[in-house]
């Protein structure tokens, strides 16, 4: 069971966005951190889209109290049309699929495939370990520093959301002309070869985006 003091920091959360006249979009569930995260925003008289999977309505685990809820086929369909909703992410305290999701967002905001936001709100230092890395990660030269900094991360969630409303992100095509600046002079099918593969990383051989905690990301109805 979730420590309730991180579910007070869900609700607080909810109450922050709505207060700022953010809308929710979120997995569409009525349990937990994202259920907590939508019921104090709908109590505030915010915006709460939810986005679920069929198998997940059937299984009678949705929220139904949504402004709007949107019932897909697929996990893939879901974070499709969340990403499409979205102009900002920010995770909550999770699991696994909170950390592949958060990851994704950052790596999509990293190569400029979309520019927006991404923040971690942070109770009681729960994300310490992954900021700790990611410096970790940037000192060793695997990350560039505004990689690192992009990220926003704070207990308190009106903190966080100015910071977010602030954030500088990273811009590919400054880091392209440095990654080309330092190339060994090439010959011609090897130039043609590096700038595929460079197109490639700034047009997304993947596919679309990805989404947050208990898959929830927040949408400004005008700023964060």
């Amino acid at each position: 069971n979730v420590d309730p003091e991180f579910l007070k920091a869900a609700r607080d959360l909810g109450e922050a966005l709505a207060s700022r006249g953010v809308g929710v979009v979120f997995g569409g569930g009525k349990a937990g951190m994202m259920g907590a995260v939508a019921d104090a925003a709908l109590a505030r008289g915010g915006e709460v889209v939810g986005v679920i999977p069929k198998k997940l309505m059937d299984l009678e685990l949705a929220h139904t109290g949504c402004t709007t809820l949107h019932v897909v086929d697929t996990m893939h369909e879901r974070k499709m049309l969340m990403a499409e909703l979205a102009d900002a992410f920010i995770a909550l305290p999770g699991g696994w699929g909170t950390m592949e999701e958060i990851t994704e967002v950052t790596t999509w905001t990293q190569l400029n495939i979309h520019v927006k936001p991404v923040g971690l709100l942070n109770p009681f230092g729960y994300w310490d370990h992954l900021l700790k890395w990611a410096q970790h990660a940037c000192k060793v030269g695997f990350m560039a520093e505004s990689s690192v900094t992009m990220l926003c991360a704070d207990a308190d969630p009106a903190v966080l959301l100015e910071a977010m409303s602030v954030a500088q992100l990273p811009c590919m095509s400054d880091k392209l002309k440095t990654i080309r600046s330092g190339y060994y002079k090439l010959s011609a099918d090897e130039a043609v070869h590096r700038d595929r593969m460079l197109t490639r990383v700034l047009t997304g051989s993947l596919v679309v985006a990805a989404f947050v905690l208990g898959g929830w990301v927040c949408r400004p109805a005008r700023r964060l």
